[in-house]
């Protein structure tokens, strides 16, 4: 297969530049000439020393020197006398030299100044570079966008293509680039691109691969540049992976001590109402002939009273385990607030003690649209957290009213109540307010679920304090059934 002369040119750039210093030998020849031609004057020697200033400041020492040479032999073979013959007279031969001597000197300081200009320039691109990659790396956390922001370093140092492969990811730059390709390219079967391992603290984090542009011309800076552009990102690399594991642990760590807190409170939520039903069911088998019969009603009750609180207990576990694995059913159907008042008043007749539970309903008919068993449920659990809370002989009010196309049930007790600053957590999971701690602190499962139920049906749960000395009101709002 042939190559193109131009592809074969720009991948030897310094050829280029020496045949460009040659092209302006070349015309300032032409002009020269022309001049001496149309003057009849030959010694002009300064358009040839004009051509190796320009080669030097466009093109650098190399070419500058070339030039002058070329210059020396052109000026002495078309202008001095005898023309068209690499002789001369005695009388030239200072000018020649002069002329020499002059050219080589002038063509190397500006080539050199350019050179060095040049030189400064890749610095500064190189610091500039290596910045800008490093504070990116610094922001990121995510080792894909710190493998795309090292794919984009490679390549635009390299001035090509480039890619990057964490595990099974592949991550090119440019995006636009064949996969079948790139997985030859990192296993070492194409020609022209380079493979390195990324590597930190000994181990490998990674694979990157570059290709090398016809037109870069990699300096002395460039591979440094990429080598610690290398660095930089399998340190980062790195780090964020530390970082992520260390996330991990942490979080197993709060899960497990979560975990424990939740059997504890588990534990001694199932072991309270546990132990009064033996209790009670045990001096009923034992000793009930002898007891008056208030006194076996009372253990009756009891028993009765905490087998559904444990029965309640056991029934958010499971509606919690639903929620969260999205399988809770719903039945939509009308919720007629009065009637949910009526059943829970009588279900919560004989555990408010001496607080009073009053129920009130601004009109009648009220009704939602929801799932009449979940909003039972959900208001139960809310009529059950204000009562535990509400001192005796204290009252909890339960009313219900309509605002718009909204139907609303708020429950206001007279408890400790809850800081502003916690009232958005206290329907979190496990959330206990330091403020309500005690023999009556629950799991923190009761308004959770609360919010879960009322937000599956569409509605939204909320909390406000009573009063500034204390109290709390939870409200719970689902659309109004259409009249």
């Amino acid at each position: 297969m042939q190559v193109p002369i131009s592809h074969w040119v720009r991948q030897r750039p310094k050829l280029l530049g020496f045949l460009a210093a040659a092209a302006i030998v070349l015309l300032a020849n032409l002009a020269a000439a022309a001049l001496a031609d149309a003057l009849g004057y030959n010694r002009v020697s300064m358009i040839f020393l004009a051509g190796v200033l320009v080669a030097a400041v466009l093109l650098g020492s190399g070419p500058a020197y070339l030039a002058a040479v070329l210059g020396f032999f052109s000026y002495n073979f078309y202008l001095v006398e005898p023309r068209f013959s690499f002789g001369f007279e005695s009388e030239d031969a200072i000018i020649l030299a002069v002329f020499l001597a002059v050219a080589m000197l002038t063509g190397g300081l500006a080539g050199r100044v350019r050179d060095q200009a040049r030189r400064a320039e890749a610095q500064s691109r190189t610091t500039t570079v290596l910045f800008q990659a490093g504070r990116d790396f610094a922001a990121m956390d995510d080792e894909r966008r710190i493998g795309q922001r090292l794919a984009e370093g490679l390549a635009e140092a390299a001035e090509d293509l480039a890619a990057v492969r964490l595990g099974e990811t592949l991550i090119p730059f440019p995006e636009a680039q064949d996969p079948e390709l790139l997985n030859t390219v990192f296993a070492g079967g194409v020609e022209g691109w380079r493979v390195e391992r990324l590597t930190a603290d000994g181990r490998d984090v990674g694979l990157a691969a570059w290709r090398v542009g016809p037109a870069a011309g990699l300096g002395a800076d460039e591979p440094r540049l990429i080598q610690v552009l290398l660095a930089m990102g399998a340190s980062a690399i790195a780090r964020a992976r530390l970082a992520r594991a260390w996330a991990e642990v942490q979080a197993s760590e709060r899960t497990e001590s979560l975990r424990n807190a939740l059997l504890s409170s588990i534990s001694h939520d199932l072991r309270t109402p546990l132990a009064s039903i033996l209790a009670s069911a045990t001096s009923l088998r034992e000793f009930g002939d002898r007891f008056h019969p208030d006194v076996r009603e009372d253990l009756v009750l009891t028993i009765q009273e905490e087998a559904e609180r444990l029965n309640a207990f056991v029934g958010n576990l499971l509606n919690m385990t639903r929620l969260e694995a999205g399988a809770l059913e719903l039945q939509a159907s009308p919720v007629g607030i009065a009637e949910v008042f009526d059943r829970l008043q009588r279900r919560f007749e004989a555990r408010r003690g001496s607080r009073r539970l009053v129920f009130r309903l601004e009109e009648d008919g009220l009704t939602a649209s929801g799932d009449p068993i979940l909003f039972e449920q959900a208001l139960s659990n809310v009529i059950d957290n204000a009562l535990r809370f509400s001192p005796e002989p204290a009252e909890v009010e339960v009313a219900g009213r309509r605002l718009d196309r909204l139907a609303i049930v708020e429950v206001a007790d007279q408890g400790p109540g809850v800081p502003d600053d916690e009232l958005a957590l206290i329907f979190e999971k496990f959330y206990r307010s330091a403020s309500m701690s005690g023999p009556q602190q629950g799991t923190g499962l009761g308004l959770s679920i609360v919010k879960g139920l009322i937000e599956a049906m569409g509605g939204v749960a909320t909390a406000r304090r009573r009063s500034p000395e204390g109290g709390l009101v939870v409200s719970l709002m689902l659309p109004r059934e259409a009249e």
